[in-house]
């Protein structure tokens, strides 16, 4: 039997408009991300999956609530942030050149992408993946007894995380990821 996982990232916010770290703040999607939900949507609306999570963010969650809009065979839905967007620490709220102007490129360059440098107060990627793997580990079990195909609405570094785990991608292949807001992975869970 094959089962399938289809994640998306939440659709675009404020503060990603506007270039800001996000983490784990609960910025609100923009008008465009919420045209992106409506892409999500589209793309998901012929498949079929009776479980669904988001995070705590209102971000993940109103995707999310597009999304199912469409899936009455959606019986449960359930909050799991293990899944959720990577703490920047004292850079969440700054934007981008603020970061760069008081702390510099060079800074900016090794908290905003590289593997196990954690921003100040916040995390690494190697920290996210840790517990994304956690969450896999356990989608895995519950999908396999409960037979059932699962979405996910979650963040752009989350999604990184799991994509190097799902499909056994290298550090520096996992750190080049760029996730785009109205697109759908999808997995097979044999089981």
């Amino acid at each position: 039997m094959r089962l399938k996982i289809y994640i998306f990232r939440h659709g675009q916010t404020e503060f990603n408009r506007d270039s800001k770290f996000t983490g784990w703040y609960d910025a609100k999607l923009s008008k465009p991300g919420v045209e992106d939900a409506k892409i999500v949507t589209e793309r998901l609306k012929d498949k079929k999956f009776q479980v669904a999570f988001h995070t705590s963010l209102s971000r993940s969650k109103n995707t999310l609530k597009e999304v199912i809009a469409l899936h009455p065979e959606c019986l449960h839905v359930f909050i799991d942030d293990r899944m959720v967007e990577r703490n920047y620490g004292n850079l969440n709220g700054k934007t981008h050149l603020e970061v760069v102007q008081k702390s510099g490129i060079e800074k900016y360059d090794l908290w905003h992408r590289s593997w196990d440098i954690k921003p100040p107060k916040g995390e690494s990627f190697k920290d996210v993946e840790k517990r994304v793997g956690e969450f896999i580990k356990f989608l895995k079990g519950y999908m396999k007894k409960n037979k059932v195909n699962v979405a996910i609405s979650a963040h752009g570094n989350s999604i990184r995380l799991f994509r190097k785990i799902m499909e056994g991608l290298s550090v520096k292949e996992t750190c080049e990821l760029y996730i785009p807001y109205d697109k759908v992975f999808e997995y097979n869970l044999e089981i």
